[in-house]
């Protein structure tokens, strides 16, 4: 908006009416008190000031607005018909004013000055609001940073406390910081740890991770600088995110030898008490099947059945530990061959019929497919994964059996019951080797090793396999096996 001051109402009417029809917003005052007032009130980007007028004159107020903040950088442009010498114009200059129009007027250049300047002053206000802005974000980056510090000084005292080996890189993985830990496996802070030569590289597998931008772990063996033995670590690296992008990366590596060494010795008493116990088990098995051939006495008849059912239990139970000693040793065989998948399903469905004559198996769909894998590993999954389900089905008494051929040319098999279910937290351990629902422990029987030998057979034979299921609403196990 323009200020026009002039104590003649006459000359505030022409000049408001020349700049009104140029599109200019026009404010006006009849006295330097007048004016002095509207400028405390209101925002001017241009003050045509008149300077004879009675009372405070032109000069006077242009002095007097100069000292407010305000209005301090608002241009003035003088207006007088008298004071034309140039001690008048001279004391405008430095009164604060930028121009000195003589009356009368001449309406072209009146506008020409005042455009100018009225462009001047906006140009003038845009700069110092981006200078603003500027300020107010150099100040947000200055504080950003500083909290970024902050939080790198308070990580980098966190991992100097720990016992792992510890360290940050930028978001590109170059190594950023290492704690006093690393010194112990590498000389130096900006390099990671000599890898046994077995093992994966770290530096590789690193930035695969960083190019999916996930989290990752492995096992890797480094080598320890003051006796150049290699102990086996737990790797795991996490991003660091902020505002959607990944500003760095923290890992450890958490010493797992002994760990390794106490599950090896474990799985060495498992083959060797495995092996001991076979040789009597299978003499007393074959003795009890002699007394079940000569007892005539139904009592007794009775009572050998039930300890040949004890003793198939045990036998099976020594034969699963027997297959994990030989998947942890790389020993467990596998005799490949074609076969027909139809004969050995129906062959499962009769011995489970038997095995369990309260439950009712339907089979629904064909398999007949040929295959190429091991029949009796094969037939092994199958079994377990219809034991599990019937062990898990007390209340409904029925398994479905469904196959059927994919689009992907494979043979996909499911076992589904309608028993307790499985929650969704505990699936994806299941196949682990030892685990069991919690729940479940104390009402059913097992060591938790069976699924983990059936996925060690299943990705022997290149099977996708896994689970589906809801509390209270049954199990789905199911494995795809290629067909070529």
């Amino acid at each position: 908006m323009i200020l026009i001051i002039d104590d003649k109402p006459e000359n505030l009417f022409s000049l408001k009416t020349i700049l009104t029809l140029h599109s200019f917003p026009v404010d006006t005052a009849e006295s330097g008190e007048e004016a002095l007032k509207k400028v405390l009130k209101n925002n001017y980007a241009l003050i045509i000031l008149d300077v004879q007028m009675p009372g405070m004159d032109g000069f006077e107020v242009a002095e007097a607005l100069s000292g407010y903040s305000k209005s301090r950088d608002v241009p003035i442009i003088f207006l007088s018909a008298a004071s034309t010498e140039k001690k008048y114009i001279t004391k405008g200059y430095t009164s604060g004013g930028i121009d000195y129009i003589t009356k009368p007027i001449d309406p072209d250049i009146l506008l020409l000055k005042v455009k100018t300047f009225y462009k001047l002053f906006e140009q003038t206000r845009q700069l110092n609001e981006m200078q603003e802005i500027l300020r107010s974000e150099i100040e947000f980056r200055k504080k950003a940073q500083a909290e970024i510090n902050a939080k790198a000084l308070e990580l980098k005292s966190i991992l100097e406390t720990i016992p792992q080996l510890a360290f940050t890189t930028k978001a590109t993985g170059e190594l950023e910081y290492a704690n006093s830990q690393w010194l112990n496996y590498v000389s130096s802070a900006f390099r990671f740890p000599e890898v046994h030569p077995d093992d994966k590289d770290i530096e590789s597998s690193f930035h695969a991770a960083i190019s999916s931008g996930k989290p990752f772990e492995m096992e890797v063996r480094i080598k320890r600088i003051k006796d150049n033995v290699y102990r086996y670590h737990l790797l795991r690296v996490l991003p660091v995110w902020e505002n959607n992008a990944i500003l760095r990366w923290v890992g450890t590596f958490t010493d797992i030898e002994d760990q390794k060494q106490a599950i090896k010795r474990k799985d060495e008493f498992i083959s060797i008490a495995s092996h001991e116990l076979k040789t009597p088990l299978t003499t007393i098995k074959a003795y009890v099947q002699l007394l079940e051939r000569m007892s005539k006495d139904p009592t007794a008849q009775n009572y050998v059945n039930k300890a040949l059912f004890q003793v198939n239990k045990l036998d099976k139970l020594i034969a699963d530990l027997l297959d994990i000693s030989k998947i942890e040793s790389g020993k467990m065989k596998f005799d490949k061959k074609k076969f027909r998948f139809e004969p050995m399903l129906s062959g499962v469905l009769d011995m489970a019929r038997q095995t369990y004559p309260e439950f009712v198996f339907e089979q629904k769909g064909k398999a007949d497919a040929e295959i190429f894998g091991d029949e009796t590993r094969l037939e092994q999954v199958l079994v377990n994964f219809i034991s599990n389900s019937v062990k898990y089905s007390a209340s409904r008494k029925e398994v479905f059996i469904e196959t059927s051929i994919t689009g992907e040319n494979k043979l996909l098999v499911s076992i589904k019951d309608f028993g307790i279910g499985i929650p969704k937290e505990h699936q994806q351990n299941l196949f682990k080797k030892f685990y069991r629902v919690e729940d479940q422990v104390k009402t059913t029987q097992g060591l938790g090793i069976g699924l983990y030998i059936c996925a060690e057979i299943l990705q022997r034979h290149n099977c996708d396999y896994g689970v589906q299921s809801e509390p209270s609403d049954g199990t789905t196990f199911y494995f795809s096996i290629p067909l070529n």
